[in-house]
């Protein structure tokens, strides 16, 4: 079968001035750069405005791929090889082969750092599609090219208010499902399920929504890994109906290599409101304190444990 469609979208990607009304773990700082910054798609790099892909992308038809992103400090994709082992899982979770190997990929995000002469403050998004469909159908039959690869770099430092505010988490009906039905431990493109929960919270007065697994434990955010505090003793779930954190292990680690007690368990929403402190990790943010679940109020202060957490985290940085 041959594809022969050359139809683009015709909306480039375009850098717009966000004004942000309410606090969320993934505001930045607006960055001029990233007018010239120079993206990957597809074996050819292309500068922000002029970004395009096919409309017959599965991306695009069906949602249907993966994706991981981290921060760069000094140049080096930061626990590279952590997204990699979870993003080549994904892959294979979903069937879908990658034409390119762990060290051939690594050698193109280094590639697109380098290009864009990136060292500091950089986020990177990773993006992979299972490629060109001859037409807009489900069956992986149809896919006619190989999957398709998108690097966005971009100048993107958190916004420091959010440390200093912290989070407003709300409860949603939102749930996250089972694994045999769409599994919510792969990161996949198709993230309606956390969009239609962020949107919930959003209508409810919060920041990031908190959800319940199908056993009406607390399980995660729609964008962030929860964790709360109790007596010097971390909490998290049991990780199984979210997706595999980078950020929400190597806090586990700390806590265990500076003796503090971390539980992965199961848990109901009484014994979050119960709770002294609560935060939520993530590649970008790192670790955020929350100021409140639905009308739980939290204190924040610097003796708090997330910021000491929050300290330790961020030396692994460098």
């Amino acid at each position: 079968m041959q594809f022969k469609y050359t139809v683009f979208i015709t909306r480039p990607i375009i850098l717009f001035k966000l004004i942000f009304i309410m606090v969320s773990s993934h505001d930045f700082e607006e960055d001029k750069r990233n007018k010239k910054i120079k993206i990957y798609v597809n074996g050819k790099y292309y500068i922000r405005d002029k970004a395009k892909i096919s409309v017959f992308d599965s991306s695009v038809l069906l949602g249907d791929g993966v994706w991981t992103s981290g921060r760069i400090y000094n140049g080096n994709f930061i626990f590279l090889k952590d997204h990699l082992d979870r993003l080549y899982k994904d892959l294979k979770l979903i069937s879908l082969k990658l034409h390119l190997n762990r060290k051939e990929l690594s050698n193109l995000i280094y590639k697109t750092i380098k290009i864009n002469k990136m060292k500091n403050d950089v986020h990177m998004r990773i993006i992979i599609s299972r490629g060109l469909r001859s037409t807009p159908y489900q069956s992986e039959k149809v896919v006619v090219s190989n999957p398709s690869i998108i690097i966005i770099p971009e100048y993107k430092k958190p916004n420091v208010k959010i440390y200093k505010k912290g989070l407003r988490l709300v409860t949603v009906s939102t749930i996250r499902g089972n694994l045999n039905a769409q599994n919510p431990q792969i990161n996949s493109l198709s993230k309606l399920n956390c969009i239609i929960a962020c949107i919930e919270g959003h209508k409810k007065g919060g920041d990031e929504s908190l959800m319940f697994d199908i056993n009406g434990n607390i399980a995660t955010n729609n964008s962030t890994h929860f964790f709360y505090i109790k007596n010097n003793s971390v909490y998290t779930s049991k990780g199984k109906y979210q997706v595999t954190g980078i950020t929400r292990q190597k806090i586990i680690d700390i806590c265990k290599k500076n003796k503090i007690k971390v539980f992965q368990k199961n848990f109901k929403l009484a014994e979050v409101l119960n709770a002294d402190e609560a935060f939520v990790t993530g590649s970008f943010g790192g670790v955020v304190p929350v100021n409140s679940i639905n009308k739980k109020k939290f204190k924040l202060n610097k003796n708090n444990l997330t910021y000491q957490l929050k300290s330790w985290y961020e030396k692994l940085l460098k």
